[in-house]
């Protein structure tokens, strides 16, 4: 079994994956993981589209003017949604619930992405989020803010390298010059 501390290190973004289809037990893992990620108030102040039709994963695909055209690829991917009606932090909420889904997959042995929607924009300058409510069909005042990509690992990345650590992002009781 891998510690959280082995998630953290051995999760990398994954933008290529193979044509095998994900178990169902694995989609169920996906989602628990997703429905018992924290919330602020336990207001829980997301919902998320599972999408597994290659057609839409296509469509969502191009939502986006750089940075999500490898969706076509992937065998599924959970859209990630927040309503301001629930939470003032409906952002934060959603994207603690984003992280979730990635380290899941990772620990699950599967790929994972994040593809940014909220804040932007398609090269005509349409919200990426207007794309994705329309293909979808979500409702106002719901938000998009991401959707994760996901699937078998189609390629090999190696783990993260902790040389690379910026330990001078890190202050110790107050800020540091």
């Amino acid at each position: 079994m891998k510690s959280f501390s082995d998630l953290v290190r051995l999760r990398r973004s994954m933008r290529k994956f193979t044509d095998e289809l994900l178990s169902p037990d694995d989609v169920t893992t996906l989602m628990k993981s997703a429905l018992m990620s924290p919330s602020s108030k336990g207001k829980h102040a997301w919902h998320f589209v599972v999408v597994d039709d290659k057609d839409m994963l296509e469509k969502l695909s191009m939502c986006k003017a750089q940075g999500s055209d490898f969706l076509s690829g992937a065998v599924m991917a959970v859209v990630v949604v927040g309503d301001p009606s629930e939470s003032d932090v409906w952002i934060e909420d959603a994207s603690v619930a984003s992280t979730v889904l990635l380290y899941q997959a990772e620990d699950l042995g599967l790929g994972a992405c994040w593809i940014q929607v909220r804040e932007r924009y398609t090269e005509e300058g349409e919200p990426a989020d207007n794309i994705v409510r329309y293909l979808l069909n979500i409702p106002e005042p719901l938000r998009v803010v991401s959707i994760i990509a996901l699937g078998h690992k189609g390629m090999e990345r190696k783990p993260f390298n902790e040389e690379r650590l910026l330990w001078d992002k890190v202050h110790l009781d107050r800020w540091e010059s």
